[in-house]
């Protein structure tokens, strides 16, 4: 039996990879709240791996959010997500946990990228500027894993998720991403009989979006890999892997697709004054799928079964 720590398995990543975990009986999953276990505090960290006898840690955890949340706490999030890597990369190898796998995010390549976005791309240009502190934490946390790799002979490794949706995501409006952002309001407005509702930006940007339950299954599937396996496709200093959908939808489509699903007959209106963000991120995903993985989730059943779960556990008024 493997004892397996998930780090972070109450948000929308964790909880996922936490559920998928639970259906083989040969894990002992291991897992702290926030309040039994801050992993920014470096001794805690410490205390808890001398504690615990771990076989392979999943790193979720980080302080995440969409464009807003980053122009306000950028601060938080890159000394929080810098904390959090830290202190559970090194107490792991101290504590001799030999696999571990790393979650990082797309926002890691330049904004320039050429499309998709090959994992070569990493440390190629400038990052887009609204959220390079977290992206430069993503970074650092993939060069921790690399770096002890190379000088201790451990088995770290790291994936890119594209950005990710499903149950569990964040849908305060201040600190969302869009998918949650979209489906809260939405959803609000069909309540109040709002003739309109006001999203951020042109509506051109291209996104790519990853079911939650399919990233899970995805990190996984890359931890359990053989090294000699990943070996024929990474090199120690380019370790990371891309994980996606291998496909793409303009903010307007996507805002649209929602609006569909939750119902509401009012006005979509975008506001050019806001930013957009980088115009077309879509991740170059062949070397995952070189490694046998294949998302099963389409974006509208994603969607739609997100919905629901919005609906189940909020507190907002229903029809």
């Amino acid at each position: 039996m493997k004892n397996i720590f998930v780090a972070g398995h109450l948000g929308m990543v964790g909880s996922a990879i936490f559920r998928k975990l639970q259906n083989d009986t040969n894990n002992n999953i291991i897992v702290k709240k926030r309040i039994e276990l801050d992993l920014t505090c470096q001794l805690d960290v410490s205390n808890f791996f001398k504690a615990h006898k771990i076989d392979q840690v999943y790193l979720a955890a980080a302080k995440v959010g969409g464009i807003l949340a980053n122009n306000i706490f950028p601060a938080e999030f890159i000394y929080k997500n810098l904390m959090i890597q830290s202190n559970v990369i090194h107490s792991a190898y101290i504590s001799d946990v030999k696999r571990l796998l790393f979650l990082g995010s797309s926002c890691i390549y330049p904004k320039e990228s050429p499309q998709p976005m090959s994992e070569k791309a990493l440390l190629t240009g400038p990052l887009e500027p609204t959220n390079e502190p977290y992206a430069i934490a993503k970074i650092a946390g993939i060069k921790l894993c690399e770096s002890y790799n190379r000088q201790y002979g451990v088995d770290y490794r790291s994936i890119m998720p594209t950005n990710l949706y499903g149950p569990g995501d964040n849908f305060e409006l201040r600190t969302s991403h869009v998918i949650p952002a979209l489906i809260h309001k939405f959803h609000v407005a069909k309540l109040t009989n709002s003739q309109k509702v006001v999203v951020w930006g042109t509506g051109q940007p291209m996104r790519e979006f990853l079911h939650v339950d399919d990233m899970a299954a995805g990190a996984i599937h890359v931890m359990n890999l053989s090294r000699e396996k990943l070996d024929k496709i990474i090199s120690p200093t380019l370790s990371h892997i891309n994980i996606g959908n291998m496909d793409d939808i303009s903010i307007k489509d996507l805002a649209m697709m929602i609006s569909n699903i939750v119902e509401y007959k009012g006005s979509i209106i975008f506001d050019d004054t806001k930013p957009d963000g980088t115009l077309k991120k879509k991740m170059d995903n062949s070397l995952i799928t070189s490694l046998g993985f294949q998302p099963k989730i389409s974006l509208h059943e994603g969607l739609t079964e997100t919905y629901r779960w919005f609906i189940d556990n909020t507190y907002l008024p229903q029809n």
